[in-house]
């Protein structure tokens, strides 16, 4: 399913969480929303998926506009962070939990339900509670609630920064193979620039509630916008520098430092036998050091 955004703002009281953002998500993506803590990705998401309503501006899936539809017409998946999983409820009754709200029968859960667990492979832990998985099961399980309701889009709001750095490794892995094997829209909030830049189709750069670059991994690394993605994203090191010539294929700089050239390591000689001449970076045998 395509998502149209269209000039959308959220306000808080004093604080404006998001400043006319306007962006297209194409059917089958995997589309991150990647920038530092507080630029609004979560409050973007949390819009999408109806648990805000926008003070302006145009949310649309497919051809619907979706502005006032309360969230449980939306037909959405959301992955919460901190995965929210029900404590009393075995992991077959968690995944099942959306099908029973959502009044299906009986004999269609079971079958959804091992669907379910097959396509993130926990069936073998269909009958355990929560607090009898690790964080990288009770992740698992809570991607596999997220699937069961067949969405039509897929809300991931940083789903790996619970993990340990092994394991989020393996589930970056996975969450690609499953939106390979579903192929649903999925919009994927993160702080982390790895797992966007391995992950995604296509990212949206934020920064103060506002959309900075949109772009797939490669073309954003390559060719940051501006000064702050290019921070953000690489590691990058600045060198001051005045522009003396524009060309359509180069660009002619003048460093504003002086470059002192030096030799890469020390001489091998013994220095009672070899020793330096007067003049810089010159050895008396004319031997380079």
């Amino acid at each position: 399913m395509r998502v149209l955004i269209r000039n959308l703002s959220k306000r808080f009281e004093s604080t404006t969480a998001l400043k006319d953002v306007s962006f297209e998500i194409a059917s089958q993506e995997l589309f991150f929303l990647l920038g530092p803590s507080g630029c609004g990705k979560t409050t973007l998401l949390r819009l999408v998926a109806g648990f805000y309503q926008p003070d302006a501006g145009e949310l649309i899936f497919g051809e619907k506009p979706m502005n006032g539809v309360p969230p449980h017409q939306r037909n959405t998946g959301m992955f919460f962070q901190n995965y929210a999983l029900w404590p009393h409820l075995t992991v077959a009754e968690n995944i099942a939990y959306g099908l029973e709200v959502r009044s299906v029968s009986a004999a269609e859960r079971e079958t959804r339900v091992i669907e379910a667990l097959s396509i993130v492979q926990m069936e073998q832990f269909a009958r355990r509670m929560p607090n009898q998985l690790s964080g990288g099961q009770q992740q698992r399980v809570a991607l596999a609630r997220a699937l069961v309701i067949r969405p039509d889009l897929l809300l991931l709001d940083e789903p790996l920064s619970n993990l340990d750095a092994r394991l989020r490794l393996e589930m970056r892995e996975e969450i690609r193979r499953i939106h390979a094997q579903t192929k649903i829209t999925t919009i994927y909030v993160t702080h982390d620039q790895k797992e966007a830049l391995s992950l995604a189709d296509r990212m949206a750069i934020m920064h103060e509630g506002r959309i900075e670059q949109i772009g797939e991994p490669r073309d954003v690394y390559r060719s940051p916008a501006n000064r702050f993605i290019a921070d953000f994203i690489g590691e990058t090191n600045w060198l001051p520098a005045q522009v003396r010539e524009v060309s359509p294929d180069q660009l002619l700089l003048r460093p504003s430092w002086e470059f002192s050239p030096r030799f890469a390591r020390p001489c091998s000689r013994p220095m009672k036998k070899c020793g330096w001449a007067s003049g810089p970076n010159r050895c008396k045998s004319g031997r380079p050091p």
